[in-house]
């Protein structure tokens, strides 16, 4: 898995070689930041997933600040927030929308979501307002829906990437044992 994962990834040099990061050299190239192992690989995974909800263009500067707090793998942290893209974008906003209201103890229709108000049934003015206080009655669910769904794909992707590692490792044990074996 670790050839696997090196083979796709770009190396410490390449990073070093950029003129916009090396003022940040000294942090961005410690070395466990860029070590695959069974719980860098994890962790970089785990804040990948967590900080690809982020909104904007912060995803990925929150996921290289937390991947120096955790020393977790950066350049898988930083590929694995790609997972949010203008396709994935709206089903998981949705999904965390959902989280959150269940969560708050609402139901879907309790906020507004389903049914934004109608322009025709509102001067320009009142529609705004209604607006407004339609979108302001997503926020709350929203957030804590954001929060809950980053969580819990953090906690999933970690013990998947660990839990495929560690499966992956005992294989090879099984293996060498067997050729052992048949060697003697």
């Amino acid at each position: 898995m670790r050839s696997f994962i090196r083979h796709r990834l770009p190396d410490r040099e390449t990073v070093a070689s950029n003129r916009w990061l090396r003022p940040f050299s000294n942090t961005l190239l410690h070395p466990l930041l860029w070590y695959l192992n069974r719980q860098s690989v994890a962790r970089g995974v785990a804040v990948g997933l967590f900080c690809g909800l982020i909104p904007g263009p912060f995803q990925m500067l929150g996921a290289a600040l937390m991947c120096i707090l955790l020393r977790a793998n950066l350049p898988l942290a930083l590929f694995t927030t790609l997972y949010t893209n203008p396709f994935t974008i709206v089903p998981l906003y949705f999904a965390a929308f959902m989280i959150g209201n269940w969560a708050m103890g609402h139901s879907a229709t309790s906020a507004g979501f389903v049914k934004p108000p109608e322009f025709e049934d509102f001067g320009f003015h009142d529609w705004g307002i209604a607006l407004i206080d339609w979108m302001s009655g997503l926020g709350k669910p929203l957030a804590l829906g954001l929060v809950l769904l980053a969580l819990g794909l953090a906690l999933a992707g970690y013990a998947i990437v660990y839990g495929i590692w560690r499966l992956e490792r005992g294989w090879r044990w099984k293996r060498r044992l067997q050729r052992n074996q048949t060697d003697l």
